[in-house]
Order: C-alpha cells, then sequence, then structure tokens
C-alpha cells in the first residue's frame, strides 16, 4: 500500500471528510482492520484566508510548497490536495518535489467523462468558479461548465466561508443551495460539480436532480486506487 500525503486545515471540517472517506474506502475495498497509510499536514486556515482575501497567493503558494516537501521527507508517494480553490498553487506547490500530485480537478473531469455526461454545472468557491485555473482544466476535457449567474455566485461563496468552514449547516443556506443547484440544472446542466470540498456538507444525490460529483468523494476514490495498486 503506498502512502497518501494530504495537505489539509482548508478547511478542517473538509480534511475531516477525506480522513473519514479514507478510512471507509480502504476498509470496503480490503475489509477486516485494514486502514489507509496517511502522512497529513493540516494548516491553519485562518492564515491561508487571510492571504486568499489579501491577494498574496504567491506567499500561500510558498506555504503550499514547504508543506508538500515535507510530505516527500517523510515518505508520502503521492499528494492530494484536499481543497479545490487552493489547487490555483498546484504548480508552485509542486516545484522542487519529486512524487505525484493527484489533482482533484483530473480526478473529477475523468469521472464525468466515464459516465458519458458533457455539461456540468460548478459550484464552489467564488475563486474556483470565476478564476481559470480550475474552469479551464475542466474545459480541457471536453466538457462544457455551466457557473452560476453573479448573484448565486455570491451567496455560494458566502456560505461556503461563513458557513461551512466553521462546520455550520443550516436548513436555509441547504434549500438555498438546492436552488441554485437547479437553476444550474435549468440552464442545461446535465450534472452537478461540487467544486468546493464542503459543498458535500449541504448537497448530495438526494437532493439534487442529476447526477453529483462531489470532489471530495471522487479525489477519495481516485486516491485509493492509486495507493492500492500493485
Amino acid at each position: 500500500m503506498k502512502t497518501i500525503g494530504i495537505i489539509g486545515g482548508m478547511s478542517a471540517a473538509s480534511t475531516q471528510i477525506y480522513y473519514r472517506e479514507l478510512c471507509n474506502g480502504t476498509r470496503e475495498r480490503l475489509g477486516g482492520l485494514n486502514s489507509p497509510e496517511l502522512l497529513i499536514r493540516s494548516l491553519n486556515f485562518a492564515e491561508i484566508e487571510a492571504l486568499q482575501v489579501a491577494g498574496e497567493w504567491s506567499q500561500a503558494g510558498e506555504i503550499l510548497n514547504r508543506e508538500a516537501k515535507a510530505l516527500e521527507r517523510g515518505g508520502a508517494d503521492f499528494i492530494i490536495l484536499a481543497t479545490n480553490t487552493m489547487h490555483k498553487l498546484a504548480e508552485q506547490m509542486m516545484q522542487g518535489v519529486s512524487i505525484p500530485m493527484l489533482h482533484i480537478a483530473d480526478a473529477t473531469a475523468a469521472s464525468i467523462q466515464q459516465k458519458g455526461l458533457c455539461s456540468p454545472g460548478l459550484m464552489a468557491t467564488a475563486f474556483t468558479m470565476e478564476q481559470s485555473f480550475y474552469t479551464e482544466r475542466i474545459a480541457a476535457a471536453d466538457l462544457k461548465l455551466i457557473i452560476p449567474e453573479a448573484p448565486d455566485r455570491a451567496e455560494t461563496h458566502r456560505i461556503i466561508y461563513d458557513e461551512l468552514c466553521r462546520d455550520i449547516v443550516t436548513k436555509e443556506s441547504e434549500a438555498a443551495y438546492i436552488a441554485i443547484a437547479q437553476r444550474l440544472v435549468e440552464r442545461g446542466a446535465d450534472c452537478l460539480i461540487l467544486g468546493c470540498t464542503e459543498v458535500g456538507m449541504l448537497l448530495n444525490q438526494s437532493n439534487v436532480s442529476v447526477p453529483v460529483f462531489d470532489t471530495t468523494l471522487v479525489h477519495c476514490d481516485v486516491a485509493l486506487t492509486l495507493a492500492l495498486e500493485e
């Protein structure tokens, strides 16, 4: 079994989901007392969020690069970054690191293609929805992304940072997310990308009318497949 290096804490809420899903997935695949071999570097999200707001992305990238190197020194065989937004810094993060990184957008795009779908709606942070680092990666897989309108983007982003990242889940926000997802479907989305690792705290296949691709769950599944390869 390969050792999975995880850079997490962005937010802590989603990193807990990663840990739980990787453990559950390993037990389901291997049975018995099997559990994954993990190295986790969990960052203080308050510091990262402050750099995001200030536009100090390069400084944030330096932090991620330091952590990736620490995981490599610690014996990780490959790295997953337990956040969609910070994949903006994937290239900088992996500078001088020789082990591979499993990119969350690539894993998600491949999963959508395998289902024969082509027009995913995207609900994520404003950074992920509005900047090219993520949308271009999805588009490169011949998928036509449908992005929420500006008011819905703002509300999606607000709920992530003000509530989900703080482990706050409310019926009101669930209803708001369901409505935003439905508007994407009405505009032609044939599936939905939960493009922030916390969005799955409110949306899932039971309350969305099209196939749902929870990036956290997809990322964990592909990571386990890689870790268990002979």
